[in-house]
């Protein structure tokens, strides 16, 4: 008797279509999976709009703390390969940023505390980015492959140039003359969308469904922008006086 009812009882959830407990748990995972990733493209298209706001400049400009970049030596850039030398250094220059204009560190060497200078060089682009600089036969001479290795111990090549003594570092001040345009309403909308994954812990299951595995930096969809202060870079008394004159306006 029992097995006549247990057979009927298949047939009638084959025939109604009738799901267990088994696919109705699997259908519950299948939901939330299509809702991360329905969020997914939603938080995407929030910050897509939030980067194509534009910019709007700021008057007056605002210096925030000092960049580092390279620069052609004077006696090189006056003889006839000047805008040759000039036209590789486009290519391979790099930018650091410091608050402090000597761009020194704090190191322990024998127990003293020293401060020295941040070392800086030249881009060594690897072999993919080589090819996409699109460098000339003439500027290929000046580079030579370097194999390095990884964490992995795997060796991958890359290129140096090899008389970096044309080009000398050079500090300025880093001056910010125009700002992000902000949306009052698309911030919100951003904020309480990161709120609910972050408060249902739903980001690290949705960076897995999206990149296939969690990282930090994955989730995080903004870019961060350097964002002007008018008190930055300034002294005490130039900050009284900036604050008297907007009580006074």
């Amino acid at each position: 008797m029992d097995t006549k009812f247990t057979q009927q009882c298949e047939d009638d959830i084959h025939c109604y279509r009738l799901r267990t407990a088994r696919q109705k748990k699997r259908m519950r995972y299948k939901d939330l999976e299509k809702r991360l990733i329905k969020l997914h493209k939603e938080e995407r298209m929030l910050h897509l709009r939030k980067r194509n706001l534009g910019w709007e400049a700021l008057n007056p400009p605002v210096q925030k703390g000092w960049v580092r970049h390279f620069v052609v030596r004077d006696d090189v850039a006056k003889s006839k390969q000047g805008e040759f030398f000039d036209a590789i250094l486009k290519k391979i220059n790099t930018y650091d940023y410091d608050w402090k204009k000597d761009f020194k560190r704090k190191r322990k060497r024998r127990g003293k505390k020293i401060y020295v200078v941040k070392p800086q060089y030249l881009l060594r682009p690897y072999s993919c980015q080589f090819r996409r600089m699109e460098f000339t036969e003439t500027e290929k001479q000046f580079f030579r492959e370097v194999w390095e290795m990884d964490n992995k111990r795997q060796f991958f090549k890359r290129y140096e140039f090899t008389e970096s003594w044309r080009f000398v570092l050079k500090i300025r001040p880093n001056m910010i003359d125009r700002i992000r345009i902000k949306d009052a309403l698309l911030e919100s909308e951003i904020k309480v969308l990161d709120n609910y994954l972050e408060r249902n812990d739903l980001r690290k299951k949705m960076c897995r469904l999206v990149h296939g595995h969690y990282k930090y930096k994955d989730c995080q969809e903004d870019e961060k922008y350097d964002e002007a202060s008018e008190f930055k870079s300034k002294s005490l008394t130039q900050i009284l006086d900036l604050v008297k004159a907007n009580e006074d306006t």
